[in-house]
């Protein structure tokens, strides 16, 4: 099968070496165009990124010369690790031009006609491209977006859940310093020390969840009618975001019951098949310490959430805890994972997946 020409933009930052790290080798996907700011532009990639992740970036990459924002891209498939500013504009000219985009960026998440995509969660949501296409007057291009990192224990966890009513939610997070990029918080500030302030992310859990766990109209999505209140801490923690949760259920379910909507969720099809889908979306841990960061963000090659501590809330009726990858699954694989889903779902010309590529 002839792979998927992809361009990563913000390339040389953490969640663009994530980006080149987890498409190395990718059955689908080739990386043929790295993107960083103008301190980069003209420079082989080897030279121009400060690699901060495990081993060396892969070898095809690395003699890549690294191309300016503003210039044009012949990749189809787009991955976009820019920061909130340089995304606005240049996201939606991409996909103007025809390319889709796939973006970890904040920037557009909330537009009405931007899917906030968690295959898992609401593979349905890809049905907006269509609305946003004809809206906009775009033939082939796109505009896909996935949640902020932290949200994506929240609603992966939740999803199960949603069928029992979901009423009002208590969210407190402990955010490895990862999230903060490169080189991120100072060691002066983390080290011994938790930061009860994470900037922005207090709305986007309370905003980004309701969407994502929200329902396609058709024009649209209806966002899920539950009341958020989160707070956002900063934890001396490498990787993984660690959130507990407190809900309001309109239903009373057994423990056992939800344990069990945790322990067999599956996503329909394709999403299960694809090669970035971990075999289970979901771990419930029996362990009373459990999930822990160090333990068990690799779970699933980080793309499984843990979950564990399922107990009565006094207040809310239900609390636990749960946990995933921040980088991959909350990140870079997320995005992944989402251009796979619309690369199935017939979304990205030229590309044509074989029948038996979803077998990989």
């Amino acid at each position: 099968m002839h792979k998927l020409d992809v361009a990563i933009l913000g390339a040389t930052g953490a969640v663009g070496q994530r980006f080149i790290q987890l498409l190395e080798g990718h059955p689908w996907f080739q990386v043929r165009e790295v993107v960083g700011s103008s301190r980069s532009a003209g420079r082989r990639y080897a030279d121009a990124a400060h690699w901060v992740l495990n081993g060396n970036p892969p070898a095809d990459v690395a003699t890549l010369v690294v191309k300016a924002l503003d210039e044009p891209l012949g990749s189809p498939l787009v991955f976009s690790a820019l920061p909130k500013e340089a995304a606005q504009m240049r996201e939606l000219a991409l996909a103007a031009a025809g390319h889709v985009v796939c973006s970890n960026a904040s920037a557009n998440r909330m537009l009405p006609d931007v899917p906030l995509l968690l295959p898992e969660v609401n593979a349905g949501h890809t049905g907006l491209i269509g609305w946003q296409r004809r809206q906009r007057g775009w033939t082939t291009g796109a505009l896909i977006a996935n949640s902020n990192c932290t949200v994506m224990p929240v609603v992966m966890a939740l999803k199960p859940l949603v069928k029992y009513g979901i009423r009002r939610l208590h969210l407190v997070s402990e955010q490895a310093i990862s999230g903060a990029g490169y080189p991120g918080v100072s060691s002066m500030d983390i080290i011994d020390n938790v930061i009860p302030w994470v900037p922005g992310d207090e709305q986007k859990m309370e905003t980004e969840s309701r969407k994502m766990l929200g329902a396609f109209t058709g024009a649209g999505i209806a966002e899920l009618d539950m009341l958020v209140s989160a707070t956002c801490t900063r934890v001396p923690v490498v990787d993984a975001h660690l959130v507990n949760i407190s809900v309001e259920l309109e239903q009373q379910p057994a423990f056992a019951d939800i344990i069990d909507d945790w322990e067999t969720c599956q996503a329909l099809p394709p999403v299960p098949d694809l090669p970035s889908a971990p075999r289970f979306p979901l771990q419930y841990l029996t362990q009373i310490d459990r999930p822990q960061p160090r333990r068990d963000r690799e779970a699933g090659a980080g793309m499984t959430t843990s979950i564990g501590r399922l107990r009565e809330c006094p207040i809310l009726g239900y609390k636990f805890a749960s946990l995933s990858h921040n980088t991959i699954r909350g990140a870079a694989g997320c995005s992944i994972l989402n251009a796979e889903l619309l690369a199935a779902q017939g979304y990205i010309e030229p590309f044509r997946l074989a029948d038996e590529a979803l077998a990989v």
